[in-house]
């Protein structure tokens, strides 16, 4: 068997350099890129045409599932899930036989998925494996439909109905969720926060935040400012371009 070209794309340096120091033992295996966010793993894939991708659940730009709507699941090279906490799709990979590497990955696990490549691409079964990833693809828009956002906890795996959230904003690569007296972590843009909630239920107020619309209690003006009020008392900003377009929706709700 030739080598296999591999792609290696993750948002994280030390996420990249760790699947490339576990990649170095395996002398049948050639990286021939990396890619740091979603966008960029689109333009390397349609260059390369590698045999093996690895890929980040959640990356800038577009997230994981987004490069394989993206790609076309006939078009995509084998694939490796990566993900740090993401429930939902370490289930739909077990549901539909793709496999997935949680973070830090393990030796032993990496090593069991590196045979599977193997087997598979002596198999030659691309047709299959098109039909597992769209079934994937349309499991995941059904999660998106429920509006469950997943959080990693010290204890373990938290499920917040979308309901229960009041508001959430950007913080760094990270999106911050309030929910009552808790505010939880996830490792996830605002945008594909944004992309999955009821936009009947759920604005984007500004760049950095987006509010459960069932948590207002008042619009208000104050010195040429413009913020929502939800309960609680948390004032909320409202960016000049999204102004016109949120007092109109709100006074639709009343």
């Amino acid at each position: 068997m030739d080598s296999i070209r591999v792609i290696i794309a993750d948002d994280e340096p030390l996420a990249r350099r760790g699947i490339r120091q576990l990649l170095a033992p395996h002398k049948d295996i050639a990286v021939v890129a990396e890619a740091r966010n979603g966008r960029e793993t689109v333009r390397v894939l349609r260059e390369l045409r590698p045999e093996l991708l690895f890929l980040d659940v959640q990356m800038p730009n577009m997230n994981g599932f987004d490069v394989v709507a993206e790609i076309g699941p006939a078009s995509m090279p084998l694939l490796i899930f990566v993900t740090a906490y993401d429930e939902f799709a370490v289930k739909a990979f077990e549901v539909h036989a793709l496999d997935y590497l949680v973070k830090p990955v393990e030796t032993a696990r990496f090593r069991q998925a590196l045979e599977r490549v193997r087997e598979q691409l002596r198999s030659a079964n691309a047709e299959h494996l098109s039909r597992k990833l769209a079934s994937l693809l349309a499991a995941r828009e059904e999660e998106r439909a429920r509006g469950r956002i997943v959080v990693q906890t010290t204890r373990g795996k938290l499920i917040l109905n979308a309901d229960e959230v009041d508001w959430i904003e950007a913080d760094d690569y990270y999106a911050a969720i309030h929910s009552g007296n808790a505010r939880h972590l996830v490792r996830e843009s605002l945008a594909s926060l944004e992309e999955r909630l009821n936009p009947e239920s759920f604005l984007r107020t500004h760049r950095s935040a987006i509010v459960n619309v069932n948590r207002v209690c008042e619009l208000r003006n104050e010195r040429g400012e413009t913020f929502l009020v939800i309960a609680g008392g948390r004032r909320i900003p409202i960016s000049r371009r999204r102004r016109a377009r949120i007092a109109r929706l709100l006074r639709r709700l009343k």
